[in-house]
C-alpha cells in the first residue's frame, strides 16, 4: 500500500484535490493523507468547499493563517516536517503556488521524501510575485513534475528540467469544471444571492496581492467596477483580504454601487461563473474556469500564466492602472467568443496524475 500526503491550504487547491482524491479512492494499493494547513480560513472560503465537493475530511488541520508570508510559510514547514516525519509517506503532493504549496515542498525535500507537484512549469516571469517565487522554488524541489499544457512543459525545459521526471497530464481543474459545472446546472436557483439574471451580469474576483496591497491599483480596480456598474450589474464576491483593504484605504465606498458579497461556495461560485457575461478576476484559477464555461475573461495583472487563453481570445489582459481603460476593456468583451481550443487536455488529468505518481514510485 503506498501511502500519499497531500497538502492543501487555499481554494484553487481544494477545487483540484476533490477531483484528485476521487481519483486516488477509486484506485487500488493507495492511501492519502489529507493535511489542511488552514491558510484560507474564512468559512465560505474553507469549510464549505469540503462539504459540497465530498473532499475527504483532513487527517490534520492546521489553522495556520495570518501574518507575513515568512511566519506563516515558516509555521507551516515546522508543522509539515513533523507530520512527515510521524506519517513516512511514500511521496507527498503539492498543488499550484501558495505558501502551502512551497511549506510543503521545502519540508518534503529536506526530509528526501519524493515529491509531486500538480500545475508544474506555469510561469508569470514576474518574480514580485509571491506565487511565482513558490512555484519556481517548488518545481526545483519536485521528484515528479505534473505539467498542464505544452507552455507549462516548454518552460521547465527552458530551465534544465526535461526527462521522466516532467510529465504533462493536463489540467486537473478542467475535470473539476466538467463534474462541477454538470451539478451547478442541476439547481436553478444558485443566482438568487445576488439577485442578478443569466447573461445579465459581469462577476468579478479581486484577491492578490499586488492589486488589493496597492492603493493606486486598487482604486483604479473598483473605479473601473463602479463605471461598469451604470450599464451593467457587477457582483462582486469580495474575498477578506480586499474588503479589509478598502476599509483600511477608506475606499469602501467604491463598492456602494456593486453587488458585494459575501465569498461563495464553490457551486455557487461555478452557477456564477457559467450565468456570467464576463468575468473579470486577477485569479489563475478562475481565468481558466471561465474559458471551461464559455464565458469572454478580463483579467486585471501584468502577465497571467495561461498565455494560450489570451492568444486564443478568451482572456484579455489589462494592467490595472486606469478605470477608464478597464471599464471600456469589459465593455468590448461582452457577448465575444475566443477561438475554438483544447489546450488542456481532455478532462481526465486526475487519472493521470494518480496513475503517473503510482509508476514512478513503484520505480
Amino acid at each position: 500500500m503506498k501511502r500519499i500526503l497531500t497538502v492543501i491550504g487555499a481554494r484553487p487547491q481544494f477545487i483540484k484535490a476533490a477531483a484528485v482524491s476521487r481519483a486516488i479512492s477509486a484506485t487500488k494499493g493507495v492511501n492519502e493523507i489529507l493535511v489542511h494547513t488552514g491558510q484560507h480560513y474564512d468559512a465560505n472560503m474553507s469549510d464549505i468547499f469540503f462539504q459540497e465537493m465530498g473532499i475527504p475530511t483532513p487527517a490534520y488541520q492546521l489553522d495556520i493563517s495570518g501574518g507575513s508570508h515568512g511566519q506563516m510559510t515558516g509555521r507551516m514547514l515546522e508543522q509539515l516536517e513533523a507530520i512527515m516525519l510521524k506519517e513516512q509517506p511514500d511521496a507527498v503532493l503539492v498543488y499550484g503556488d501558495t505558501n502551502s504549496t512551497m511549506a510543503g515542498a521545502l519540508a518534503a525535500a529536506k526530509l528526501n521524501i519524493p515529491l509531486a507537484h500538480v500545475e508544474a512549469g506555469l510561469r508569470s516571469f514576474n518574480c514580485r510575485m509571491p506565487e511565482e517565487v513558490n512555484r519556481v522554488l517548488t518545481d526545483h524541489c519536485a521528484s515528479l513534475l505534473l505539467t498542464p499544457t505544452d507552455t507549462a512543459t516548454q518552460n521547465l525545459a527552458e530551465e534544465g528540467i526535461t526527462g521522466d521526471q516532467v510529465v504533462q497530464v493536463g489540467d486537473v481543474m478542467y475535470d473539476a469544471a466538467l463534474f462541477f459545472g454538470r451539478l451547478a446546472g442541476e439547481h436553478s436557483n444558485l443566482l438568487e444571492t445576488s439577485g442578478v439574471d443569466v447573461g445579465r451580469f459581469v462577476l468579478a474576483t479581486i484577491h492578490r496581492q499586488e492589486n488589493t496591497d496597492d492603493p493606486e491599483r486598487l482604486r483604479a480596480v473598483f473605479e473601473g467596477l463602479e463605471k461598469v456598474a451604470r450599464t451593467l450589474p457587477v457582483v462582486v464576491p469580495l474575498h477578506p483580504r480586499t474588503k479589509g483593504r478598502l476599509e483600511d484605504a477608506g475606499m469602501l465606498n467604491l463598492t456602494d454601487n456593486l453587488k458585494t458579497v459575501a465569498p461563495l461556495g464553490y457551486i455557487e461560485m461555478v452557477a456564477h461563473e457559467r450565468a456570467a457575461a464576463v468575468i473579470v478576476t486577477d485569479s489563475g484559477g478562475v481565468q481558466k474556469e471561465a474559458f471551461f464555461y464559455g464565458v469572454p475573461c478580463v483579467t486585471l495583472r501584468d502577465e497571467t500564466e495561461w498565455v494560450e487563453l489570451v492568444e486564443a481570445g478568451w482572456n484579455r489582459l489589462v494592467p490595472p492602472l486606469n478605470a477608464a481603460i478597464i471599464a471600456q476593456a469589459v465593455s468590448q468583451a461582452v457577448g465575444t467568443k475566443g477561438q475554438n481550443v483544447t489546450p488542456y487536455g481532455a478532462g481526465d488529468a486526475s487519472e493521470r496524475i494518480v496513475s503517473t505518481l503510482l509508476r514512478f514510485l513503484r520505480k
